[in-house]
């Protein structure tokens, strides 16, 4: 008996995210250690020698899982039969570049994209968004692919930033990384983004207990979400190029939450239903409770303070503008 198979389509084949998150989506942690994965690349035409070494590289690494690879500049081909779609390829980020360059350039690219896997797409395929502005991004191309496939099947990357989050609390308590638990981010994948860890557990411990001092305590509202907030300009300035390696496992750990479940909360770009006022429409980082096969809910319920409501306002606001923005762009 044949085992199953799955066909994963990423654009921006051939960048250096997609070297790193390649072997990922081949390792068996992801759709698992029998099933054959299928997949289709896309990037544009000048980077098609470098894509066929990809597949080249691709076949010497040897693994039981790979089945079909095809690389191609064509969207079209590319989405066609695709169950996962990762969306890396957009205009890069570079150092000093305005969030607003960076919108204009891409609004086309993911409307675009959203029309085609809207004429060719599955209506089931999980599409998730990395090229930035990623929520905004993923907000065009929902729009665009609409009604085929749901809003709901299209997510934004917050995981690196929900990654980050979590390590620079497991680093200050020298804790294991596994040891902290609802930590979470809100809002946008910027420097506006509300990294929240309020709520967040460390070995059990509630973290205003396990981080107890009053350093901690300003560390915790000041320096930290600083860090997070910064994290990808910091590297940027240190690499000249942006996040690639950390990024591939945020997308490896978003993927396989989603599609397996989770036992924490999970945080995610995902189309807002209104939870805790947020403007329908947006593409949102929101607390989820992942349950697998594609399915989640936001984590309804909690209680949050002025303070932590004038920070997911600040982000909301941010988005609602750049939305705003690539509305009117998309539209030229």
């Amino acid at each position: 008996m044949s085992a199953p198979d799955v066909t994963v389509a990423v654009t921006g084949a051939a960048g250096q995210i997609a070297y790193s998150l390649l072997p990922r989506l081949l390792d068996g942690t992801i759709f698992g250690a029998r099933v054959k994965v299928n997949l289709h690349l896309l990037d544009v035409t000048p980077a098609l020698e470098a894509l066929g070494g990809v597949k080249l590289e691709l076949e010497d690494l040897r693994l039981p899982t790979l089945g079909r690879v095809l690389t191609t500049d064509d969207q079209e081909t590319a989405f066609t039969g695709a169950d996962v779609a990762v969306m890396l390829g957009a205009f890069p980020r570079k150092d000093g570049m305005e969030r607003a360059d960076l919108l204009k350039k891409n609004c086309h690219i993911f409307a675009e994209a959203g029309k085609s896997l809207a004429r060719v797409g599955k209506p089931t395929c999980k599409v998730l968004v990395v090229g930035n502005p990623a929520n905004t991004n993923a907000a065009i191309l929902a729009r665009n692919a609409a009604p085929t496939i749901p809003a709901q099947n299209v997510t934004a990357l917050t995981r690196l930033d929900h990654n980050r989050l979590n390590s620079q609390l497991a680093l200050r308590a020298g804790a294991r990384l596994d040891d902290v638990r609802h930590a979470v981010i809100w809002g946008n994948h910027s420097s506006t983004q509300f990294p929240d860890a309020s709520r967040a557990t460390i070995a059990g411990t509630p973290v205003g207990e396990a981080l107890p001092s009053a350093d901690d305590t300003a560390w915790l509202r000041g320096d930290l979400i600083a860090c997070v907030q910064k994290r990808g300009a910091a590297i940027i300035k240190a690499r000249k190029l942006s996040s690639a390696m950390s990024a591939a496992k945020a997308i490896s750990d978003h993927l396989h939450d989603l599609l397996n479940g989770a036992d924490d909360w999970v945080s995610m770009g995902v189309a807002s239903d209104g939870s805790y006022g947020v403007q329908p429409g947006l593409v949102y980082s929101f607390p989820c409770a992942c349950t697998g096969g594609g399915a989640f809910q936001i984590v309804q319920g909690l209680e949050i303070d002025d303070y932590s409501r004038g920070m997911m306002k600040a982000t909301e606001d941010e988005l609602a503008a750049e939305l705003q923005d690539a509305l009117a762009a998309a539209a030229e």
